[in-house]
């Protein structure tokens, strides 16, 4: 199938060579440290309109990916206090990482129906931002298997509204079984709208201890990336057990697709987040240098 937006312009964002400025701070890591949705206001935790400034100060760095649990509202008033603290440092908003809880497969239609009304609220606030992209996710069905068809049609309805608004809407391999990347992959094959790509994790897919699978993953994924990556050095499971991503094989395969779009910075291991991701910082430095 080929949604109606297939025949829009597609995206020409234009990317920055210089390493450090494809470096983006997910805002993710740092739940510990930043209010959320459910923090009372007035707190000692930092606010996300402050986020972009802290991120200047503590990393050089002036892009951010906000998770949608940092937002307060979506209120106009409200996300222009945070627009206001990306632009106060020269930054940008580069991705915003869209949790919900309807899955765009569910056999129920009024649950892929709130998918899209939810999916749809954060076109507009990414608009509103500047942020030229969301991610959004596919949570598990209650009701179903993971439906790539399904899902195709429901995203379809997402990817048309956010076309013609020039947002992205991004899908990443978060959830082994919903977000399992041969069926992202095979998602947006289905969609076939150039404003709907993958969004690769260095990490997510090695949970399921199936090594080769997670990178050929990783490798089906960068064929149809478009502006955002996550980069990760390790994940950890339920039980404690550490996964370690092989960063010069990943990066090798972010090299091989011929990726230029942006790398967000992602540390979800145990230990400070401030030193996890001044590391992943460096990392991806030394990485994005040799290509």
């Amino acid at each position: 199938m080929v949604s109606a937006a297939a025949d829009t312009a597609q995206p020409s964002m234009r990317f920055p060579e210089q390493p450090r400025e494809r470096i983006a701070i997910a805002s993710y890591p740092f739940r510990d440290h930043l209010a959320g949705r459910k923090d009372a206001l007035g707190g000692h935790k930092l606010e996300l309109k402050e986020f972009s400034v802290h991120v200047a100060e503590k990393f050089n760095i002036s892009k951010i990916e906000p998770w949608s649990e940092h937002f307060r509202s979506l209120d106009q008033k409200y996300l222009q206090e945070i627009r206001a603290g990306v632009e106060k440092v020269g930054g940008m908003i580069v991705n915003i990482a869209v949790d919900g809880e309807h899955s765009p497969y569910a056999a129920d239609k009024a649950e892929r129906q709130k998918s899209v009304a939810i999916s749809k609220q954060w076109v507009d606030a990414a608009g509103a931002l500047g942020s030229p992209s969301i991610r959004s996710n596919m949570p598990k069905a209650s009701d179903s298997e993971p439906d790539a068809q399904r899902a195709a049609d429901t995203l379809s309805q997402v990817v048309d509204y956010a076309a013609n608004k020039n947002i992205l809407v991004n899908l990443e391999n978060d959830n082994p079984v919903s977000e399992d990347p041969f069926f992202i992959v095979q998602v947006v094959e289905k969609v076939n709208n150039p404003w709907l790509h993958a969004l690769p994790d260095f990490a997510n897919s090695l949970l399921t201890g199936r090594e080769d699978h997670a990178y050929q993953g990783l490798q089906a994924m960068f064929a149809h990336t478009y502006n955002i990556c996550h980069v990760k050095a390790l994940e950890t499971n339920e039980q404690g057990k550490e996964f370690r991503v092989d960063m010069a094989k990943t990066f090798g395969l972010m090299r091989a697709a011929h990726y230029k779009g942006y790398c967000s910075m992602e540390f979800d291991s145990p230990g400070d987040p401030y030193k996890g991701t001044s590391e992943l910082i460096d990392t991806t430095l030394k990485y994005l240098s040799q290509a």
